[in-house]
């Protein structure tokens, strides 16, 4: 029998800064240990403002920098969501709260975690931070988000291929 792919779901709340950066950062670990037969990504909105949209012309250029071409639209978190994906990773608890309300059941619920509950620095602080919105900041805050997601992909993606 043929295992299924598993996928996860990067959730912020336009769509356009820090999701599509994870999905990106993602995509690229996916391409390099050579296992999207296994895995893939994808990103989400909780707010619909940015529709369509490219990712921020920031995110865009910082993922560049790092040989990431980012070419997701935005798009909005939609219920059959929980049925796509097993692992649903929410930036911050805004989001967290919006998506959580969405949900129709404990199995559900069960697919949510907080995107920093796999950042390797936050054991550190004894407490899941959010990811921070670089989306208001200079272009430092997008590059301290791009790094958090380089250091946390490996460990998402770990979980993801030794999870039943």
């Amino acid at each position: 029998m043929k295992a299924q792919k598993k996928g996860v779901l990067f959730v912020c709340h336009g769509n356009i800064c820090r999701s599509p950066a994870a999905e990106g950062v993602f995509q690229a670990l996916i391409q390099v240990r050579e296992v999207s037969g296994a895995v893939f990504a994808d990103s989400a909105g909780t707010s619909d403002e940015h529709a369509g949209e490219l990712a921020h012309a920031v995110t865009r250029r910082i993922a560049s920098k790092h040989g990431i071409n980012l070419t997701h639209k935005s798009r909005v978190f939609e219920r059959e969501d929980f049925d796509l994906f097993h692992l649903i990773l929410l930036m911050d608890n805004w989001n967290f709260r919006n998506v959580s309300a969405m949900a129709r059941n404990d199995a559900d619920l069960s697919k949510l975690r907080m995107y920093r509950s796999f950042d390797p620095a936050s054991a550190e602080l004894n407490r899941i931070p959010e990811v921070p919105d670089p989306y208001y900041g200079g272009i430092e805050g997008f590059e301290q988000v791009h790094g958090i997601f380089e250091r946390t992909s490996p460990h998402i993606l770990t979980y993801l291929l030794e999870s039943k």
